[in-house]
């Protein structure tokens, strides 16, 4: 008990994770969109429609969201919608006001691909570990690895290139093909490091609801 104990994220803990990875995300879109490339997932449909309509990036994130934020309440109970709501409103603040601090003059096409895929890698990887989602394909690619043992990088991989067909419609083939590389590096990151079991501090997260998975098994 005095183990799970240390183990578990404070509050401090887990409100300096949703911030800095939020920020990553928001920093990797930001350099993804400056050099005309897309990504996957339901950011990269919202980057579509972005650049379809004009539509506000940040607003259009949220709604797409939304019928993942019930599958989120189903899967994994009130707590990681909450957790995951405050983190995508958190995100699509930041990438509406993102471009009033930062612009970029000038970005290496392969270089953002590379970099951003890696900064929203490794923000999503933040939440993921403290109980969080931005919603979207990960959300369900997480239960999947939680329930099934289905690598979670390697579903969003194959929900990302989805995305990226659509994204022939808008954007040059050389365009399309730096985005699949910008997911490929997003997908790295979760592929390599986030397996079940590695990180102790979801152990307790984990255990709980193996717990009561067990409890309605037995009242069945």
């Amino acid at each position: 008990m005095d183990d799970e104990r240390q183990l578990a994220h404070s509050l401090y803990d887990d409100a300096l994770a949703f911030l800095i990875g939020t920020l990553f995300i928001a920093l990797g879109l930001a350099m993804l969109k400056a050099a005309g490339l897309g990504i996957g997932g339901t950011a990269g449909i919202a980057f579509l429609t972005n650049k379809a309509t004009g539509l506000d990036f940040g607003s259009v994130f949220f709604v797409i969201n939304v019928p993942f934020f019930i599958f989120a309440y189903l899967a994994f109970g009130p707590l990681y919608l909450l957790r995951s709501v405050i983190a995508t409103a958190l995100l699509s603040i930041e990438t509406t006001l993102l471009p009033s601090f930062l612009t970029f003059g000038h970005i290496d096409p392969v270089l953002a691909a590379a970099m951003g895929g890696l900064l929203i890698g490794m923000g999503m990887l933040s939440l993921i570990r403290h109980q969080a989602g931005i919603g979207g394909f990960a959300t369900a690619a997480v239960y999947l690895q939680e329930r099934y043992g289905w690598r979670a990088g390697k579903l969003l991989m194959a929900a990302d290139l989805c995305v990226m067909a659509a994204a022939f419609l808008l954007l040059q083939p050389s365009q399309v093909a730096l985005s699949v590389f910008a997911v490929i590096c997003l997908n790295i990151v979760l592929a390599f490091y986030h397996k079940p079991g590695r990180y102790a501090g979801f152990a307790r997260f984990e255990r709980n609801r193996t717990a009561k998975a067990a409890l309605r098994s037995r009242r069945v």
